[in-house]
């Protein structure tokens, strides 16, 4: 059973759109999400630099467009996907992109959307200096206890081993200092905020507003799995409930990659920009197929594991 997934915020890098470009209806699409999100995705995608595309205004919808222009490459038939593909998911962000992937909302409309969430995040963010940092190493079951304890939430529990801290600067400094007992090292995150904990609280009332306007709201059509508890979820009308929520609460990524489990995942594709989600498949899936679109040379070997793995 082969299931699809895209990366979060992060994943991007200077000039990763650059190759894509070059591919049928890749170019025509970027320039109709880039109307639709009023933004030059393209630009950004192949000139501008590191700081430009960290800008969570930016990299929110870029990540969003490469995801679905590199996915349209793997199925000659748009209904194909559905078809063929046993689950999706997304990371963050790319919960918006397997949405779209699922049917739950047309590409534009998603582009839309995840503008206006990234505009929010961005504005909610300049209210406090905060930030998130990584823990390398440890036991959840120490590690969140002793998190909170410090004030921190744990934003992003990625399962194999991985949890990813947010806060204030002050509560930041201070897990610098007092790390839980187990873990090696806290590498900060070059984020703009807080993501996913009570400090995104305003753009969780900004992105309800421009969800009621959304159109084209349909069930998905594929498994699709949320990032709130690692749950299918069937309603698109809850699918977008769940996505709008989602700016501030905790990522549970460790439950998705459980739900895979669970539905006897055999291959896992991570659209472009791969690596991050696939790295983490490869410890807490073993035995489970993994690959990432890192550039149009990955599309051949993505379309064969389809092709052996699909639904």
């Amino acid at each position: 059973m082969l299931v699809l997934v895209a990366p979060g915020q992060g994943a991007q890098a200077p000039g990763f759109l650059t190759e894509w470009l070059d591919l049928p209806g890749v170019r025509g699409a970027l320039e109709a999400w880039s109307d639709a999100a009023g933004i030059d995705l393209i630009r950004y995608g192949t000139e501008a630099g590191a700081d430009e595309i960290r800008d969570t205004a930016v990299a929110q919808p870029l990540l969003v467009a490469a995801g679905l222009a590199s996915a349209s490459l793997l199925f000659e038939d748009p209904a194909d996907l559905p078809r063929t593909v046993g689950a999706l998911a997304g990371h963050s962000v790319g919960e918006f992109t397997a949405a779209s992937l699922a049917g739950v909302l047309p590409h534009e409309e998603a582009l839309r959307l995840v503008r206006a969430r990234g505009l929010a995040m961005a504005e909610a963010a300049a209210v406090t200096e905060t930030g998130m940092a990584a823990l390398l190493g440890g036991d959840p079951a120490v590690t969140v206890p002793h998190l909170e304890k410090l004030g921190l939430t744990p934003a992003n529990i990625n399962g194999a081993g991985q949890i990813v801290a947010a806060g204030t600067k002050e509560q930041l400094a201070a897990l610098e200092t007092d790390k839980p007992e187990g873990v090696r090292k806290v590498v900060a995150l070059k984020v703009a905020g807080a993501f996913h904990t009570h400090h995104m609280a305003p753009a969780v009332e900004t992105l309800a507003k421009a969800a009621a306007d959304a159109r084209g709201t349909g069930d998905p059509k594929a498994p699709y799995v949320s990032n709130k508890d690692g749950q299918a979820v069937a309603a698109g009308s809850e699918v977008l409930e769940r996505l709008v929520g989602q700016v501030a609460n905790p990522v549970r990524w460790d439950l998705c990659m459980e739900t895979f489990k669970e539905l006897g995942v055999t291959a896992l594709i991570e659209v472009c920009p791969g690596g991050t989600l696939t790295g983490l498949a490869k410890r807490a899936l073993p035995g489970v197929k993994t690959l990432a679109l890192k550039s149009p040379a990955d599309l051949d070997a993505a379309r064969e594991l389809i092709a052996e793995h699909s639904a």
